[in-house]
């Protein structure tokens, strides 16, 4: 499929532009709990509430009671806000991507300052830990492309994005798109 070709998007007024023969995959079991909640925030946050302000009502919907924070070194400052925002409605565990402090030198991977001691950021660990923690979410802030992935996959607790890494934008990698001058790099 190619849904970012398409001239019509039939399927936002009810068509399936597959045919009807094809079955359509719907959220089971404690999937769909977590999809109401996620289309209730839809409904009630759109164009009124900031992604964490979702965060936090997704959450009192489905009755989370502690939730985990994976976060970067790179935003640790903006993780102390972020988990003083949440610790006034739930109970919080972070868990910085350095976590365990294993040198990238012992496992010969590629360092960013050769020569000295650089620490692994570790995804895996930081589920662990979260995992350990029993949460009952877990919220990236900012892991690098692939870390996130490794995070989500090894993690117990459904997870969402706060935020993701882009040194170079502000954090912000639609800014690629929406400004001609770095689009232009993908020419």
């Amino acid at each position: 499929m190619r849904c970012d070709l398409c001239d019509n998007r039939v399927c936002i007024e009810g068509t399936d532009c597959r045919g009807a023969d094809e079955d359509i995959a719907l959220p089971e079991a404690d999937d769909a709990r977590v999809h109401r909640a996620a289309t209730e925030v839809e409904a009630e946050g759109d164009l009124k509430l900031t992604r964490l302000e979702e965060i936090i009502l997704f959450a009192e919907k489905l009755g989370y009671k502690h939730i985990g924070v994976a976060f970067c070194v790179g935003l640790a400052e903006e993780a102390a806000v972020v988990c003083e925002i949440l610790g006034r409605h739930f109970d919080v565990t972070a868990v910085m991507c350095k976590v365990g402090g294993t040198d990238k030198a012992e496992l010969e991977l590629p360092q960013i300052r050769p020569g000295g001691f650089e620490s692994i950021c570790n995804p895996s660990e930081q589920a662990r830990v979260l995992n350990e923690a029993a949460t009952d979410l877990n919220v990236v802030l900012g892991l690098c492309v692939g870390h996130d992935s490794t995070f989500c996959k090894t993690s117990d607790a459904p997870v969402t994005t706060l935020a993701v890494k882009d040194r170079v934008l502000a954090h912000n990698p639609l800014a690629a798109i929406y400004c001609q001058y770095i689009r232009r790099r993908f020419d």
